[in-house]
């Protein structure tokens, strides 16, 4: 008996297809499933060919029905000595009553013990000694190849002695699922794809997790016919059987016609785990028929994971280096940025730092009216409506693409220099912003074979049909600049921070206003109190987990070091929040308004979209009236709004539903707006503190925060002459307010 054909199955989406429950296995070996007593609940179809029992014959049988009394006994002295976990455990080599010698393979999944016999030519277990020297022998030589690609190198040759397969290649994903062959050992007659790429549809997403999950996988002869499991179905889950971890699952057939249209009838799959995520693979191919068995199989699965931990090692050692020198250049810039009183003037002063900070083309600063640049740049009016459409768009926080054509439709223009876009706000309240450029590069891809000539035959239009060439096929990609790395996107966080700390220095300098320098002096005498203990907290944290971190740094405990680690970044994180949030209300007050007409309707939805990761896991119901249009400074007002929601979605934070509703209402003079909530409220006696800096009425632990959003929120309202105020029962929820005047002279 043997699978079922598929062609009654719908194969149009890869995500489709059973690959963890396939319902059959490779035929090479045959499988039972067994309950706890060791019972046969199933057998594969080809049972009998292989001890001449059918495989219907044996279920409800002991093992010993099976197998024979010695080998059941045996087998199960095993398994009561070995733990059985869901990764296959090797028990030996058995010799059931008509002689034939079987390598057996257990391992409990899918609430069944699951027993792999596959056929070897010895009757002594696997000798996993002889492979010792092998393993010996690529350790010594890791330590002499320094880069990935001679690491890989290194293990492609030591995997294809140890398979005896013709052609063995090392490939790396990139993020969009594509790999790139990095290192082959081939014999002759073997085509080569040494730095070619194969598209992410040859490995499907749901192909990469199973390879994450399970690291190795053999196919012995990509024209075997499989042996379908009886019953079909688990008597237990009443469904197909899970088979992931599995060393006989049957594969995919489109796979199975995949390989044989690359002249490829075995191969080997060993998968590369960098960080707990699918980094790559060690693929092998050969072009006839090759078993291998579980002690090769074993030895190569040991190679994957110490080549696993040289690429970790060596990537980790790339990006620390990396690290180092952008903060180098970090640091060498804020030490120039500090020394005059002019702070734009300063900045312009270090446009080559700042280049090659941001491993740029040219660079730009965008403050008020005034645009300098350096380097190669788009001209002055790209660069203004490129600012503007990053102030529209709510962007107030780093923006970076490699491909800003594609997000932003004037980009067209400007590929050549400014395909790539690292944007930097430096103020909360203007459309201030740094700008680092990069040049388009121009890719020519060599992939092997024409990655979109996976399509579904004419006459077979549900069918999925895989790719029929492998032929070098080029492809020329425009528009797109070095992507931006991580770390540069994380520095160029704390450089803002570093820079709104100076912005903020500066601004307590240069104060002149005598009204202005009273109110800041009631304000400071309201809040010193809070301030010191706010950003105290957070240093002496820093401090004392240092301490600790110094004091066990010889202690080899990563979790108690990355605990540590941890705490301090989360400290000064919410250090730079508070000196972020004071800078933004120094502001405030000065800043003056640019008002035009603003749709709150869009306002509103462009607030909601931005707290879109605030929400993330949340169930939180918006009730959004149909809102009007109001004559404010849209910068000022997104600003004010965003602060009332944001403080609605923390404070509903323990509801479900969260209910949030914004609606309007209007008067002779006003436009007045209003946004309820269903969350914790407050005590209305304390309401008078409620939009003061630095205070709070909830506890830290309870709700984070730093106490500045509702003194923004009044602050902008009053300066567009309007009012703010708030109503609330504890534990019902809270309705904040504020109106703005409908004439611009009221």
């Amino acid at each position: 008996m043997t699978q079922a054909p598929t062609n009654h199955l719908d194969l149009s989406r890869c995500a489709d297809e059973p690959i963890r429950t396939p319902g059959s296995i490779q035929p090479h070996g045959f499988m039972l499933t067994l309950s706890q007593a060791l019972r046969v609940q199933q057998a594969s179809a080809n049972l009998e060919s292989w001890v001449g029992i059918p495989a219907q014959h044996v279920v409800g049988q002991p093992l010993s029905e099976v197998v024979g009394e010695a080998a059941a006994a045996r087998i199960a002295a095993d398994i009561e000595a070995n733990p059985i976990a869901s990764r296959p455990v090797y028990l030996g080599t058995v010799t059931p009553p008509n002689g034939a010698h079987f390598d057996v393979l257990a391992h409990a999944w899918d609430s069944l013990l699951i027993l792999e016999f596959e056929a070897v030519d010895r009757r002594r277990a696997a000798d996993f000694r002889n492979l010792y020297p092998l393993i010996g022998d690529f350790l010594v030589k890791v330590n002499q190849s320094a880069t990935i690609p001679e690491l890989s190198e290194l293990a492609a040759r030591h995997v294809r002695a140890v398979t005896g397969y013709g052609r063995v290649m090392v490939y790396q994903f990139d993020a969009d699922g594509h790999g790139r062959v990095l290192a082959e050992s081939k014999e002759d007659g073997y085509d080569s794809y040494l730095g070619q790429h194969f598209p992410a549809s040859d490995v499907p997403a749901q192909a990469r997790a199973l390879y994450t999950l399970s690291p190795i996988r053999l196919i012995q002869d990509a024209n075997y016919e499989p042996a379908a499991l009886v019953p079909e179905l688990n008597p237990i889950t009443g469904r197909r059987n899970d088979l992931s971890f599995a060393a006989l699952r049957s594969v995919s057939p489109i796979h199975l016609q995949y390989m044989r249209n690359m002249g490829t009838l075995a191969s080997m799959s060993v998968s590369l785990i960098v960080k707990g995520q699918l980094w790559g693979l060690i693929s092998c191919h050969n072009a006839t028929p090759c078993p291998v068995p579980v002690d090769k199989r074993t030895a190569c699965e040991q190679l994957g994971q110490i080549l696993a931990l040289c690429i970790e090692s060596r990537e980790d050692a790339s990006e620390l280096q990396f690290r180092l020198d952008v903060r180098r250049i970090m640091v060498e810039m804020l030490g120039h940025l500090t020394k005059g009183a002019d702070f734009l003037e300063n900045l312009s002063g270090v446009f080559p730092e700042l280049l090659r900070f941001g491993r740029a083309g040219g660079v730009a600063i965008v403050v008020d009216d005034r645009v300098l640049t350096y380097g190669d740049t788009p001209d002055e009016p790209q660069i203004r409506a490129l600012a503007s459409w990053l102030s529209v768009h709510g962007h107030s926080e780093v923006f970076h693409t490699d491909q800003l054509k594609d997000v932003y439709p004037a980009g067209a223009d400007m590929v050549r220099n400014a395909s790539g876009l690292l944007a930097l706000p430096i103020s909360r309240i203007h459309q201030h912003y740094l700008l680092w450029f990069r040049p388009e590069v121009v890719q020519t891809i060599e992939w092997a074979g024409n990655p979109h000539g996976k399509l579904a035959s004419p006459s077979d239009p549900t069918q999925l049909t895989p790719r029929l060439s492998f032929q070098a096929w080029r492809e020329t990609i425009h528009g797109r600049s070095l992507p931006w790395h991580v770390a540069e996107v994380e520095l160029t966080v704390e450089f803002r921070t570093a820079l709104l700390g100076i912005a903020l220095e500066r601004a307590e300098q240069m104060a002149e206003l005598a009204e202005e320098l009273g109110r800041a002096n009631k304000e400071l005498e309201a809040f010193s109190y809070s301030v010191s203990h706010d950003l105290r907290a957070p240093l002496r944290h820093i401090v004392g987990f240092s301490d600790l971190l110094i004091e066990s740094g010889g202690a080899e405990d990563p979790e108690r070091r990355q605990r540590f680690l941890k705490n301090i970044k989360e400290s000064a994180r919410l250090a730079g929040k508070l000196v972020d949030d004071l800078l933004s209300f120094s502001q405030m007050g000065r800043a003056a308004l640019r008002p035009t007409t603003v749709d709150m309707n869009d306002l509103v939805a462009a607030c909601i979209d931005k707290l879109g990761m605030e929400m993330q896991g949340r169930n939180v119901d918006w009730h959004i009236e149909p809102l009007p249009t109001v004559w404010a400074d849209p910068t000022f007002l997104h600003l004010a709004v965003f602060n009332l929601l944001s403080n609605a979605v923390k404070f509903t934070g323990a509801r479900d539903p969260a209910v949030i509703t914004i609606t309007s209402e209007e008067n002779a003079d006003f436009t007045i707006f209003h946004v309820a909530d269903n969350g914790a409220g407050f005590n209305m006696e304390y309401v008078h503190k409620l939009f003061g800096v630095f205070q709070r009425l909830h506890r830290m632990e309870d709700f984070q925060g730093t106490g500045i959003g509702l003194a923004n929120v009044r602050r902008i309202v009053e300066r567009h002459n309007g009012q703010v105020w708030a109503a609330s029962v504890p534990g019902e929820g809270a309705t904040f307010s504020f109106s703005i005047p409908k004439h611009p002279s009221h």
